[in-house]
């Protein structure tokens, strides 16, 4: 059974720098069982209800403006696998999660950026699935844990966000290892929780963990959220596990939450 995964996907820079986060990502890619096909939740798919891609092949999305030339250069040519899509259908019927499919979005860079660093060849078959910032973390955790018998099917769960992500605070010329107080307080609480697999308190994250308003600022929670969806995801084992942290521009986490073993 493969683990499900929160990875941070940061700035769109990162698809194009060699750095101690770029590099762990890399290895992680290389030391994993080869999954027989990834289902990735993107921050920047957002929806009401849940979204199910069915695409034949992808094109890529470059969602974001103002960067270097050579990021729009880039291409994650993934294909898809109807078997698996069809899967997921079925199981977000049998546990009553509404859903719909789209056949047309490619991937966002909040999929392919991650996807690039893990498994650069684009080989291994993606299903793309939205992010409902409208729902609770109940209701996003229960998402994940309806695909939990994915993980025994050798398919792949991961969760693209930030469990930082203010960009309203990033400071883009801090350097490295200048981490700003809150956001510490804010991931050392995250860090706590989520080992002890205490639900109820990261449930109510915005009212119980410090500097929260900071962290994930009330203007946009879509970065956040994916934790939900993989941390549901990994409910019949109930383990999480730090593989890393470390922060860019102040502020901006980049860590990898394993859900599961």
């Amino acid at each position: 059974m493969l683990p499900s995964f929160f990875i941070a996907h940061g700035a769109p820079l990162l698809a194009i720098e060699s750095n101690e986060y770029t590099n762990f990502l890399n290895q992680l890619g290389r030391e994993l069982p080869r999954p027989k096909a990834i289902v990735l939740f993107s921050a920047h798919w957002e929806s009401h209800s849940q979204m199910v891609s069915e695409v034949d092949t992808y094109n890529t999305i470059y969602d974001f403006g103002g960067f270097p030339e050579e990021l729009y250069k880039i291409k994650y040519p993934a294909k898809g696998n109807s078997q698996v899509s069809e899967e997921i259908k079925n199981l977000f019927a049998h546990n009553g999660i509404p859903f719909e499919v789209e056949t047309k979005r490619g991937l966002d860079h909040g999929a392919w950026v991650v996807l690039r660093m893990l498994y650069p060849n684009a080989d291994i078959p993606v299903i793309s699935m939205s992010v409902s910032p409208n729902l609770s973390p109940e209701e996003q955790y229960k998402i994940g844990k309806s695909l939990t018998a994915l993980r025994a099917n050798d398919i792949l769960i991961i969760a693209s966000g930030g469990t930082v992500h203010n960009l309203r605070a990033i400071k883009m010329m801090a350097g490295t290892g200048q981490v700003d107080q809150w956001a510490l307080d804010f991931d050392d609480w995250l860090a706590l929780h989520l080992k002890n697999w205490d639900v109820e308190a990261l449930f109510n994250y915005q009212n119980l963990a410090p500097a929260a308003e900071y962290a994930v600022p009330p203007y946009g929670n879509e970065h956040f959220i994916p934790l939900f969806y993989a941390m549901g995801a990994a409910d019949d084992q109930k383990k999480a596990t730090l593989l890393h942290r470390s922060f860019r521009y102040g502020n901006l986490s980049h860590s990898v939450w394993q859900f599961g073993e």
